[in-house]
C-alpha cells in the first residue's frame, strides 16, 4: 500500500530513542523529512545521524525541553524553517515516574503535567498555523493503555494520559472542518528503555527479579510477549499517513490484547 508520504515532513519529539526514535526511523523509510527532538543535545544528534544513514532520508536534530512554552514553540519554528513547512506532528515525551498518589507532593505534580500533558499542548499550539497550510495535516498523540484499564503504580501516567486523550479527540472535533486529524496511540507494553526502567522499578518493589516482572506482565499478552518498537511504529505511521485520511478522534490501543474490555 502507497501511504503518500513522500516528501511529507514531519516532527518527532521524544526521539532519542524508544516509540519516537522507530516512528521517525519508519517516517523516514517512507520518504519523509524528518525533524526529531529530544532534551539531550547529543543524543538526538547522534539520533539524526543514525536515522539518516539507515534511512537514506533527510532527518535533522533539534533539542528542546518541550515542558517549557518557550522552547517548544522555538523548536517547532525551527523544524518548520528547515523542513519548510510542516504537515506531520507526533506529540511524544519520556513519561513521568512512577509511584503511588501519596508519593508526589506539589512540585512533582506539576513537574508531571507539564512534561506529559502540557507539553502535548504546547506544541500544538506552535504547530497548528503551518498544519492548516498542509493538505496531509496530521497530529498523533502517543499516550497508554492506562487511560482505558490504569496501570498499577503509576499514578501520574494514569491520569495524565487521559487527559492527553481528552485533548486530542476534542482537537479531532474541533479542527477537523479545516482539515487536520488527531489521533492518539495507547500502547501497552513495548520494548522500550523506558519500559525496562518501569520493570526495574516494579522489581525492586516487589523483591523481585526484572525477568521475573517481564515474564509476569507478558503473560497478560494473547501473544505472550511485548510489543517491539516497530509493530508500533508501523500503526504510529498509518494513522498518520494520508492512507487514513477518514480517521480522526481515533484512540487506537496497540496492545497485544492486554486491554480485556470490548469497548
Amino acid at each position: 500500500m502507497d501511504l503518500h508520504l513522500k516528501d511529507k515532513r514531519a516532527l518527532v519529539t521524544g526521539a532519542s530513542r524508544g516509540l519516537g526514535f522507530a516512528t521517525a526511523r519508519l517516517l523516514a523509510e517512507e520518504g519523509c523529512q524528518v525533524a526529531v527532538n529530544s532534551r539531550d543535545e547529543a543524543k538526538i544528534s547522534a539520533a539524526a545521524a543514525q536515522l539518516a544513514a539507515e534511512t537514506g532520508g533527510r532527518v535533522v536534530g533539534l533539542a528542546a525541553d518541550i515542558s517549557r512554552q518557550a522552547e517548544a514553540a522555538k523548536m517547532v519554528a525551527r523544524a518548520v524553517e528547515t523542513l519548510g513547512g510542516l504537515d506531520l506532528l507526533v506529540c511524544n515525551a519520556g513519561g513521568p515516574p512512577p509511584g503511588p498518589f501519596e508519593n508526589f507532593d506539589e512540585a512533582a505534580w506539576r513537574k508531571a503535567v507539564d512534561l506529559t500533558f502540557l507539553g502535548n499542548v504546547w506544541l500544538i499550539q506552535a504547530a497548528l498555523p503551518h498544519l492548516k497550510k498542509s493538505s496531509a495535516a496530521s497530529v498523533l498523540t502517543i499516550t497508554s493503555y492506562s487511560v482505558k484499564q490504569p496501570i498499577p503504580n503509576l499514578t501520574f501516567s494514569n491520569s495524565l494520559r487521559a487527559a492527553t486523550v481528552g485533548l486530542t479527540k476534542s482537537l479531532a472535533l474541533e479542527l477537523g472542518s479545516q482539515g487536520i486529524r488527531f489521533n492518539s496511540i495507547l500502547p501497552a507494553w513495548t520494548e522500550t528503555e523506558r519500559v525496562e526502567e518501569l520493570m526495574n522499578a516494579r522489581a525492586v518493589t516487589k523483591g523481585t527479579t526484572v525477568d521475573e516482572e517481564i515474564t509476569k506482565q507478558a503473560a497478560e499478552s494473547v501473544f505472550g510477549r511485548f510489543a517491539t518498537p516497530e509493530e508500533f511504529a508501523t500503526a504510529a505511521v498509518f494513522l498518520l499517513s494520508p492512507a487514513a485520511s477518514y480517521l480522526t478522534g481515533v484512540m487506537l490501543p496497540v496492545d497485544g490484547g492486554m486491554l480485556k474490555g470490548t469497548f
